[in-house]
């Protein structure tokens, strides 16, 4: 629980907790299992959950990495039990990797996360070679520097395919914005249009798939301008609204 004053580290000092965090986080985790619950009803087609803090650091029995809870984890687990779903796949192109997500379904078959990001960078986990119990898991690390061209190439290559071989019944996205040439806290050099593209990319797989149905939640981004610019086109390209 939160502290009544002051701040509690959880994890040596990136991840802390004050009087209010523990409302602001159970209100992302609220976010997130509504929007599993407007898609799954079809109250809606699909779901941006802006919520903060981000979750996909966060492992089943503890905090890290400026996470308290892992949002998009907690938001799959919830459509399996609540739904009966048999497959659902988390999405994840944060430049950092998700090693909280990964841990989570690690061996747990029905469950499935991809995720593309920088390495090595924070947290260190992420190889080409950590594939899950089922090869349920598929990590695309990329070069510091990375472009357009060739993040577009890895993600058709390696994710697109894999994705599309799982058959999900729901995809949930864990939607970083840090990937972006402008942000202070890593050094991939992707663009507004390459967000726009791989979550343009996703509905093509969702509307095939599973009828559409998608659940993202925004996970980190660190340039104010970059969230702002790449959390637009991301929306506006599950809206199927096309960019400017």
């Amino acid at each position: 629980m939160a502290p009544n004053h002051g701040y509690v580290p959880l994890d040596g000092g990136d991840t802390v907790m004050s009087p209010g965090s523990w409302e602001g986080v159970m209100r992302c985790v609220g976010a997130a299992c509504a929007g599993v619950d407007a898609v799954m009803t079809g109250d809606a087609r699909n779901a941006f959950c802006a919520t903060r803090p981000c979750g996909h650091h966060a492992e089943p029995s503890k905090a890290m990495g400026f996470c308290i809870f892992n949002q998009a984890a907690i938001a799959a687990a919830y459509a399996l039990e609540t739904f009966q779903l048999e497959r659902v796949a988390v999405v994840d192109f944060d430049v950092h990797h998700g090693n909280g997500t990964q841990a989570a379904f690690f061996n747990r078959p029905e469950l499935f996360y991809a995720s593309s990001h920088q390495s090595p960078l924070f947290p260190g986990t992420g190889a080409a070679s950590e594939t899950g119990v089922d090869h349920n898991i598929v990590n695309l690390p990329l070069p510091r520097g990375c472009n357009s061209e060739l993040f577009r190439a890895r993600i058709e290559s390696g994710m697109l395919p894999a994705i599309r071989n799982f058959d999900p019944q729901l995809i949930i996205i864990s939607a970083g914005f840090d990937a972006h040439r402008l942000d202070p806290l890593a050094g991939l050099n992707l663009e507004d249009s390459d967000f726009e593209w791989i979550t343009t990319e996703l509905v093509r797989i969702a509307d095939t798939a599973c009828e559409g149905r998608i659940v993202s939640i925004l996970e980190g981004g660190y340039s104010l301008e970059a969230l702002a610019t790449g959390t637009t086109v991301h929306v506006r390209a599950l809206m199927g609204i096309a960019a400017d």
